[in-house]
C-alpha cells in the first residue's frame, strides 16, 4: 500500500515532503487498558490537527513494531526448523506454535534464513 502524496499547492510548488518519525510505544496503565474507549489517550485529545497527528505517529509506530516483531518470528522459525538441531520441529508444529500454514511457515522460513545470513533483520517481505 502506497502513503498519501500531500496536495500540489495551488502556486504549482510541491510542498517538501516531510518525515514523520514513529512515536515512542509506551505501555497504558492497566486501568486504561481496561476501558475500551481509551487508546492511547486520544479520546481525550480535541484539536483535529494534533489528533491527526498524534494518531498518524502511533500508526507509523505500530507498523514498524510489526514489521519488526515479524522479522523476529521468521528468524525464530529458521533457527526452530534447522536441520542442524538435534531439536529441530518439523514445519507442522512451528505453523501451529504461529497459527501459520505450512505453506506460510516454509516461507517464513526462508525469509527467517535469509535474515540470519544478512545479520538481522532488513525489512524484506515474507511474501516474496
Amino acid at each position: 500500500m502506497s502513503e498519501p502524496q500531500p496536495a500540489s499547492d495551488p502556486r504549482g510548488t510541491a510542498p517538501a515532503p516531510r518525515r514523520l518519525k514513529p512515536a515512542p510505544l509506551l505501555f497504558e496503565p492497566p486501568e486504561a487498558t481496561s476501558d475500551p474507549e481509551h487508546f492511547f489517550d486520544l479520546e481525550s485529545i480535541e484539536d483535529p490537527k494534533e489528533l491527526l497527528t498524534r494518531s498518524t505517529e502511533l500508526t507509523l509506530a505500530f507498523r514498524a513494531a510489526a514489521d519488526r516483531a515479524t522479522e523476529f518470528q521468521a528468524m525464530a522459525a529458521a533457527q526452530l526448523a534447522d536441520p542442524k538441531r538435534f531439536d529441530r520441529l518439523p514445519l507442522s508444529v512451528i505453523a501451529e506454535r504461529a497459527d501459520w500454514t505450512e505453506d506460510y511457515a516454509a516461507k517464513m522460513v526462508e525469509f527467517g534464513r535469509g535474515l540470519l545470513r544478512s545479520g538481522g533483520g532488513s525489512n524484506l517481505d515474507p511474501t516474496d
